[in-house]
């Protein structure tokens, strides 16, 4: 390594949670010790599943509690990232190299926003990149991928010489709305009655909806959220990335971040979306329904985070990747952040050339996009 007082850990369980959590902040759900906890005992983000934990601890210290930390994996596949590098990998492997295996710095099967390198008061960040580079030397590993970095370390990234990559995503931003009216009244004539009616829809419907959180959600839910979970993984992924026992784990260790928002017909719940609630920032995941009605996706995913974005005074909701539909319901498209160190010298070239191509897309397509915003312009509807 090439710095002595940094480790490689293959558990989370390594770290004890409070260490953790004190570089991690608690701001970001997903950068907690239980998160990362839950994923490797349930058994989901493990070797088996491709997925080997490979965290660095910088510590002042033998013994001493880390100072940074960077939650990382070994991966031999590119599965469960929303960052895709599957042309890079195939260009590799024709050449006659070997993309994989390689060191994946991300919160597995998470396209959201947050730090990549957690950092306590004195820990520098700057180590943990040379220990990820040399981890990569030391392994055979072919590069190393910070993924959804938030944007505030990224200038970290930069000044290691990693390349930048961007992508996009649409995020919700509360502007202080007093309340969903006032949030409407914000958009043109157009979108705002095509929300209310797609809303009154399902208020006018035969389904109910309930927020449920931390104590609330029981097993049973978590039996139902799995069912309608299997479902969505299997048509989006060929298979759930998560396993049932990942859902229990989490609502036991962090359910104050857990908020399930569930539709029930006649008592039964028939779908279900699951959110996690950060410091200043709602996060929707997976969601799932066993009925067919109209706009039950946007109601469960979308507007009920905004309704509890508004009353709880949070800032912004992240609805997760993709998806240009967000954009007549009120989130706008942003710009997301990823960093790539590539040992290979010709590899890196080629792939430093796409990224200066595809920044340049990425920033006119945001552009027109936001042209095309559900919001008025200069105070007039539309």
């Amino acid at each position: 390594m090439t710095d002595p007082r940094i480790e490689l850990l293959t558990s989370a369980d390594a770290f004890t949670a409070s260490e953790w959590n004190a570089c991690a902040g608690s701001a970001n759900p997903f950068a907690l010790h239980e998160f990362a906890v839950a994923l490797e005992r349930s058994n989901s983000a493990v070797a088996a599943t491709g997925w080997q934990p490979a965290h660095l601890a910088l510590r002042e210290e033998e013994g001493l509690p880390a100072t940074a930390i960077m939650p990382a994996y070994v991966k031999s596949h590119s599965r469960g990232e929303f960052v895709f590098d599957h042309g890079w990998a195939d260009a590799f492997e024709r050449a006659g190299g070997h993309y994989y295996p390689k060191l994946q710095i991300s919160v597995p099967f998470t396209p959201a926003t947050g730090p990549r390198l957690l950092t306590e008061a004195g820990g520098d960040p700057a180590l943990l990149l040379q220990g990820a580079e040399a981890v990569c030397r030391q392994h055979d590993l072919s590069s190393a991928h910070a993924t959804f970095i938030d944007p505030a370390q990224l200038p970290v990234f930069q000044d290691a010489g990693w390349l930048v990559r961007h992508g996009e995503q649409f995020h919700w931003f509360n502007r202080d709305y007093g309340d969903f009216d006032e949030f409407l009244g914000a958009l043109s004539s157009r979108k705002r009655k095509a929300i209310r009616r797609e809303r009154r829809g399902i208020a006018e419907g035969p389904l109910t909806i309930h927020r449920l959180e931390g104590a609330e959600i029981t097993e049973a839910d978590w039996d139902d959220f799995w069912e309608f979970y299997q479902d969505t993984g299997a048509r989006k992924w060929g298979s759930p990335y998560l396993t049932r026992s990942f859902f229990s784990l989490a609502s036991e260790t962090m359910a104050d971040r857990l908020l399930l928002v569930v539709a029930k017909h006649e008592g039964r719940t028939v779908a279900a979306a699951l959110n996690f609630i950060g410091g200043d920032c709602i996060y929707g995941r997976y969601w799932g329904t066993v009925v067919d009605v109209p706009f039950l996706h946007f109601e469960l995913c979308y507007y009920q985070a905004i309704e509890l974005a508004i009353e709880r005074g949070l800032s912004r909701v992240e609805a997760g990747a993709q998806g240009e539909h967000k954009l007549a319901r009120g989130y706008e498209p942003v710009i997301t952040y990823s960093a790539h160190w590539i040992a290979n010298p010709g590899l890196r070239t080629a792939v430093a050339a796409f990224l200066d191509q595809e920044r340049e897309a990425v920033e006119r397509e945001i552009e027109v996009l936001g042209s095309m915003g559900p919001f008025k312009r200069d105070g007039t509807p539309r």
